[in-house]
């Protein structure tokens, strides 16, 4: 791919079609139930299948998408993600269904992680992430509001993933192309290995925990609280429009508190909102968790996004860590259900507020401990600093890795010292340069301080 910096807004269209998906996974799993006569662990399968198909793409393509370029595993991802849902939204054949689920998971898999490299190599990561999930909690709020009407039984989701698709293949033009083998860069070991496998795992069991309140909340919200499918469909609009202001905060806070402070506290206040939205007997209770963690989680997973991308320009730790994010997407409706049918929902919610708790301390404390790059696009590492930078810059360092002159941590203050004054240089002082012996420098510097 080439150098020269791409608009942001390619790259959130396909994160907006490869992460629909997951977010409409609950009305996904209760439509198959409802429409195709599975039971509740038969529905999370197939969508346990659907995700687990997006992150083997992945973990496919990790570290390749740069060999290939955005545009053609974009375009790819997007095709058999269109034919995937639409096949399984044509067909009231359970194998079929699940067929393409699973091909369909894949171009969505795919997507994601050619929109995950793309934003690695963005100069500001987590403005760019948040700016994709912005884009996605809106998509799929918007078809919470309207599918519940629509009816069109297990149908009417996957073909709005479909369509998504399918509109989204224009602004693949604006991607880059392949690259061709000399021009390729060294991609080289992975940087921050021990960091990058903690996130990964903490993110993992992170998305797990969520998902797995996810996938089951449209039947706690029917089931437990007695609502109807109407006003769940209202509920989880109005907590995706809380998610909207939520990321908007965290593009506007950006790097003033870093990443380990909203990391660490807002997963805390998500493992509350999942221990009360699972216990909810009414409507009262069952909007509030549901608004206020959806109101974080998207907060909290653009800030994990930017530290994964931080790790590696070439994205390689951003698509590592997405997939695995995916795994856990993936086993959550599985695990969700179980628990819910084993010890029920409040239980369930008890358990997965505790190992999102657990969670929280190591993925802070690699926010913590790793510099990675910064939020503000042309800042400097603590560690290396402008030297080292220029020195990559000398030495055919990778695009984007130079700060920029200027930037807001670079800025340079003059302070005047008592005592001392501006000292005119005479022509004495000043030496050509060449072998002139260590005794005439000597002298020059001697003549200056004495001046």
């Amino acid at each position: 791919m080439s150098s020269r910096p791409r608009a942001a807004w390619p790259l959130v269209a396909v994160f907006t079609a490869g992460y629909l998906a997951a977010y409409l996974l609950p009305t996904i799993v209760g439509r198959l139930s409802t429409y195709l006569g599975l039971s509740q662990s038969q529905a999370g399968l197939v969508g346990s299948a659907l995700l687990l198909s997006s992150a083997s793409a992945g973990f496919t393509l990790a570290g390749r998408v740069e060999k290939y370029g955005s545009r053609r595993p974009a375009r790819a991802g997007l095709v058999l993600a269109g034919l995937g849902y639409g096949c399984a939204a044509l067909t009231t054949s359970v194998p079929l269904v699940v067929l393409g689920a699973v091909v369909g998971g894949f171009g969505s898999g795919t997507a994601t992680a050619v929109a995950a490299s793309g934003i690695a190599a963005q100069s500001d990561p987590h403005r760019t992430s948040s700016l994709g999930l912005l884009s996605v909690s809106a998509t799929a709020g918007a078809l919470y509001l309207t599918i519940p009407h629509l009816g069109g039984g297990h149908r009417l989701p996957f073909a709005s993933i479909a369509l998504v698709a399918l509109l989204v293949w224009p602004a693949t033009s604006r991607l880059g192309g392949s690259v061709p083998p000399a021009a390729s860069p060294v991609l080289g070991r992975l940087p921050h290995r021990r960091s990058g496998l903690v996130l990964a795992g903490g993110m993992l069991v992170w998305s797990m925990a969520q998902n797995a309140l996810w996938g089951v909340s449209s039947r706690i919200g029917v089931g437990q609280a007695g609502l109807s499918e109407v006003t769940v469909g209202a509920v989880f609009a109005a907590a995706l429009g809380a998610g909207l202001l939520g990321v908007m905060g965290a593009g506007v806070l950006g790097a003033r508190l870093g990443r380990a402070v909203p990391i660490g506290l807002g997963t805390m206040i998500i493992a509350g909102s999942i221990v009360l939205s699972s216990s909810a007997d009414d409507l009262g209770s069952f909007a509030t968790g549901e608004v206020v963690w959806n109101t974080f989680y998207p907060v909290v997973l653009s800030y994990l996004i930017g530290l994964a991308a931080s790790l590696d320009v070439r994205g390689r730790w951003a698509v590592l860590a997405g997939s695995a994010s995916s795994v856990g997407v993936a086993c959550g409706p599985v695990l969700g259900s179980v628990l819910s049918q084993q010890a029920g929902y409040a239980v369930m919610g008890l358990i997965l507020g505790a190992a999102t708790l657990l969670v929280a301390a190591p993925v802070t404390a690699v926010a913590l401990h790793t510099g990675g790059r910064p939020l503000v696009p042309g800042s400097v590492r603590r560690r290396g600093g402008a030297p080292a930078a220029l020195l990559a810059a000398t030495t055919g360092g990778l695009p984007g890795a130079v700060p920029k002159l200027g930037a807001p941590e670079q800025a340079v203050t003059e302070i005047s010292v008592p005592g001392l004054r501006r000292r005119r240089l005479v022509r004495s002082a000043i030496r050509t340069a060449g072998p002139a012996g260590s005794a005439g420098q000597s002298n020059a510097y001697a003549s200056t301080s004495e001046r």
